[in-house]
Parts: structure tokens; sequence; C-alpha cells
């Protein structure tokens, strides 16, 4: 008889993923296993918990009900496991983690080494990407986000603050001279990025409440901040982004902080999102991992903050 709890965890992961070979693969068996473990589970229930199609495979209206019990199942098994160790427990298999594009190249990436010696038999998969994900739909355990988005039927936990900078190269203030007040700015060349209202292509907000917002225009409008940085430091205009992105070039003097009559947008931080009551040992460890990384629990800057030059 094949395992029963192997057989609810495949069809968890094939209703996550959309697809038997996706499923298999992410569980390292066969998709002919991965076949008959769901053969199986549908025999000894006796229902058909997938429509399938040459296309797409489908949850039937039992399927969404076996779903729902068997991902609160497997959340708890974790949880018991963790439970369980006196220090922590063995983690293994898959994390599927996603986060943007430049956060989790600078901030995320160079840690998996770190990780990957206290966890040694759990495998992270990161995705970078800076569109909205559905975390369900797409299979994602959990999303690092930088974002002030609605964020209903998710649980969140802060990582880190995200503090904003106004910032230029040297070359372009002599060419161009400083902004003084956001009105100034109307007058310069600002780069902004396409995936945000407060940092956007065609308007900025300033103010704690973001409630003071000005029009910007500039040569070069992109949907990734290192792109605008790289921008920027090449005397290209004015660039507003998070001091993850900018902090390195501020420090090492490639750019200059601005400070003008109005204070920059408070925004919520760098956050965990995870589907509500499925914080599984796995995802607790790597949330606990980056905040330990980060400074989070002790009250400490993050990484990114520290010693950062005073904004002229």
């Amino acid at each position: 008889m094949l395992d029963r709890f192997l057989g609810m965890e495949v069809f968890a992961r094939v209703a996550a993923l959309g697809g038997i070979s996706a499923a298999a693969r992410s569980l390292r068996m066969s998709p002919t296993m991965a076949t008959k473990y769901l053969a199986a589970l549908e025999e000894r229930l006796g229902v058909k918990l997938l429509h399938r199609t040459t296309r797409r495979l489908t949850l039937t209206e039992a399927g969404r009900r076996f779903l729902d019990g068997a991902e609160r199942i497997l959340a708890e098994v974790e949880e018991v496991e963790a439970a369980a160790s006196a220090e922590r427990v063995e983690l293994r298999g898959n994390l599927r983690v996603n986060a943007p594009v430049s956060f989790g190249t600078r901030q995320i990436a160079p840690l998996m080494a770190g990780f990957a010696e206290q966890y040694p038999h759990l495998r992270v998969e990161l995705g970078l990407n800076d569109r909205v994900i559905d975390l369900t739909e797409e299979g994602w355990d959990l999303a690092i986000r930088v974002s002030q988005r609605d964020n209903r039927g998710l649980s969140a936990r802060l990582l880190a603050p995200c503090n904003l900078a106004l910032c230029a190269a040297p070359a372009y203030l002599a060419r161009r001279g400083a902004p003084r007040t956001v009105a100034d700015l109307a007058d310069h060349e600002c780069l902004g990025y396409t995936l945000s209202p407060t940092l956007g292509a065609r308007e900025w907000w300033f103010g704690t409440k973001g409630d003071i917002r000005t029009a910007i225009s500039g040569s070069l409008i992109a949907s990734n901040g290192d792109a605008l940085m790289e921008g920027a430091v090449a005397g290209l205009g004015i660039i507003y982004q998070p001091t993850f992105i900018v902090g390195d070039a501020l420090r090492d003097g490639r750019l200059v902080a601005l400070t003008l009559d109005h204070p920059v947008r408070v925004i919520s931080g760098v956050m965990a999102l995870y589907p509500e009551r499925r914080q599984t040992a796995k995802v607790a460890a790597f949330v606990n991992f980056l905040m330990a990384a980060y400074g989070t629990a002790s009250g400490a800057l993050p990484p990114w903050d520290r010693e950062l030059p005073v904004a002229d």
C-alpha cells in the first residue's frame, strides 16, 4: 500500500503547481510514481479529486474540499515535527521563495550559503520577479515584498525596515545643481520606477504619509531599481529608491543623498508573506534566519542602512 501521507503531499503539490510533472519534480520523484500516488488516493477515497484534460488539471468540488484539509494536516505535521526537536528540526525537501529582483539579488542571495550550512537538507528555490504573484496558485511557500499593497488572505511578518533616499551623482549635481524643494524637481532629470506609484515614472510622493506629490520627468524610466541606479551613477539624473539598492553607492560616494523641504515617503518595510495558518517549519526557519541576519529581533539597523552618510 502506497504511503497515505505522501499521497496527500503529492496531491497538494499537484494542486499548487497545476501539473503532475511539476509536482513530481518538486518532490524528486518520477511523474509515473506521482500518478500512482494520485490514483491510489482517489481509489481509497472513492471520489475523483482532479479533472484531467490534455492541457490542464483542475480540482473537482471534492478535490477542493480535500485540499483544504490536506494543506492543514501537512502544515500541522511540520509544526509537530519542529516542536518535537530540542533545538531545531532537521528540515528536508524544497522551499519556494519569491522575492523582488533587486532585493533578492542584493539582500537574500548572498545569505544562502549561511542558510544552507544551517539546513543542509533543505533546498531553496529563489524566484526573482517584481510582479504581483498569487502564492497559492503559483505554488510559492513564501513571498518577500517591499509593499503596502492589500495582502488580505496572507499572514505577514516584518523582516526589516525599508527607507527611501533621493540621490544623484556628484557629476550631475555639479552640472545641474542640487534641488532644495520638492517643487525644484520639475526642473531636473528624474529617473522614475514604472512599477510603483510612490516612486513612479510620472509622479513622486513625499511626506511621511505620501501627501506631498509632484510631477516628474526624465530621459530614463525602468521597471528595475538597479537599472535606475546605474543611470544615476553615470550622471543621467536623480533617483528615488530604497536604501537597500543605493546604500553601497551612497557609502562609497558614487551617489549623494539629497534633502528637500519635505521628508521622503515612509513605507511599510520588507515583509514576509505566506498563506494564513500556513507558517510551516520551513517557512518559519527561513523567516527567522532573515530576521537574524537583518538585525530585526535586536532592533539593529539592517546592513544596507548602516554607516550611511548624512544627506546634503
